[in-house]
């Protein structure tokens, strides 16, 4: 039997049966993520600390009004209120009675989203399922917002390919309908090792949306310290994109999608999914950046793939030398899922010679450690932290490492590598 139709063979098995899998989860009619799950419950006079996050916001609807299109639901009774109801005109047909009927003066619970106008907090209500009355005041705590995990002088930055964290929903935008859906105790046991990984700056690959991302994190991570999330939406069909987490603050964030570039047979390309360049500044530190890459793999032959990772890999690579040759003290490390091994055409390009070329300390691990993709037959070292001669004055030696794991263990066909870095004054 030809090998390389037997890994072709064994890899569409595979697929096929975690698409059975996550439609039989999907079956059971239980999302993996409760929709209610995790959502915060708050007073409305918390509302404006929340902005952007679905709630639970309890109160007295003080009174009932409407100016044009729009009605009001009161909470307070200073003019302007610090904190409204907003039902647009289209939607009141929704309601069995008149707004003030059902809602003046009654003490309510209402789910939405907190948005603002002009400057001052509201949440929009189509339906009257969102608001359920309450028989009276309840005692909701103050929100305080979590503690920001501390960070050190010396930071972690990793780099974990998350196995298709997906939603149980259709994307119509994208061809995902093969993709199953992330099991809940997959996506527990992902958490449980990004806890352990307790990373600072964590490169994510194969992530559907910056939404689901958000909810994972806020479900099972919510004592990560991620108090940012970049990412933008890549060119990947079935809608697989790299981000990226940070504890510390982001700066110039750079997205590569729309880029053209020729491969080695002439083909005009862009990126299959991007790569995103993010600029990280250290509170009292050196600032430096983070390349977040995601190779094309070699699922469909490697005949097949190597002309467009080479494509992508030399365009990386003029990136680069065009950032290093106008700043060579730019502290810049590449990481992601590179989909090949070291010694690969494609990711030597990357790493490059000359002045400009990355180093890595991968090779200092044990060969019995260097396994980053962690299914039989195919365990090798895939996945890098590659970086430049002046991020590498600030690497703390011995410090590389490859989490070992397995999809059952950490929710993820690939591990999680890291690296330590000193960013607050010199390595010496």
């Amino acid at each position: 039997m030809d090998a390389q139709w037997l890994r072709r063979w064994m890899r569409g098995f595979c697929v096929v049966s975690l698409f059975f899998i996550g439609s039989a989860n999907s079956a059971l009619g239980k999302p993996p993520i409760d929709p209610n799950e995790a959502r915060p419950h708050i007073d409305w006079k918390d509302a404006d600390q929340l902005v952007g996050r679905t709630v639970f916001v309890s109160g007295q609807i003080v009174s009932v009004s409407s100016a044009g299109r729009v009605n009001f639901l009161n909470f307070d009774s200073k003019r302007p209120g610090r904190f409204t109801g907003i039902v647009y005109r289209q939607f009141v047909k929704k309601f069995p009675k008149p707004l003030n009927d059902l809602y003046e003066g009654k003490y309510v619970r209402i789910r939405g989203m907190i948005t603002t106008y002009a400057g001052r907090a509201q949440v929009q209500i189509a339906s009257p399922d969102q608001i359920e009355i309450l028989p009276g005041p309840i005692e909701v705590p103050r929100w305080t917002p979590p503690k920001p995990k501390p960070v050190g002088d010396t930071l972690k930055l990793a780099t974990f390919n998350v196995l298709n964290l997906f939603d149980d929903r259709d994307d119509p935008y994208h061809s995902d309908e093969t993709t199953r859906t992330k099991p809940r105790e997959e996506m527990e046991h992902l958490a449980a090792a990004m806890r352990k990984l307790d990373a600072d700056v964590l490169a994510l690959e194969e992530v559907e949306s910056r939404g689901y991302l958000t909810r994972f994190l806020e479900v099972f991570g919510a004592d990560l310290g991620y108090r940012n999330v970049v990412h933008f939406e890549g060119n990947d069909l079935r809608g697989i994109d790299v981000c990226l987490l940070s504890r510390i603050p982001v700066g110039r964030v750079t997205s590569h999608r729309h880029l053209r570039f020729k491969n080695p047979l002439g083909q005009t390309r862009h990126f299959e999914r991007d790569v995103l360049e993010v600029e990280l500044l250290p509170e009292g530190g050196l600032p430096f950046e983070m390349w977040v890459v995601h190779l094309k793999s070699n699922s469909g032959g490697r005949e097949q793939a190597e002309p467009i990772r080479l494509g992508e890999t030399m365009m990386i690579r003029r990136l680069l030398d065009r950032r290093l040759k106008a700043d060579p003290g730019a502290r810049i490390v590449v990481c992601g899922d590179f989909n090949d091994t070291w010694e690969s055409k494609s990711v030597q390009t990357i790493v490059g010679t000359g002045p400009f070329a990355l180093q890595t300390a991968a090779s200092t691990l044990p060969k019995s450690k260097r396994v980053s993709y962690n299914q039989a037959p195919y365990r090798s070292m895939i996945d890098f932290l590659l970086y430049s001669d002046e991020m590498a004055k600030h690497y703390v030696p011995d410090s590389y490492g490859i989490m070992q794991g397995s999809i059952e263990t950490i929710g993820a066909d690939h591990n999680p590598v890291s690296a330590l870095f000193r960013m607050k004054g010199s390595n010496s």
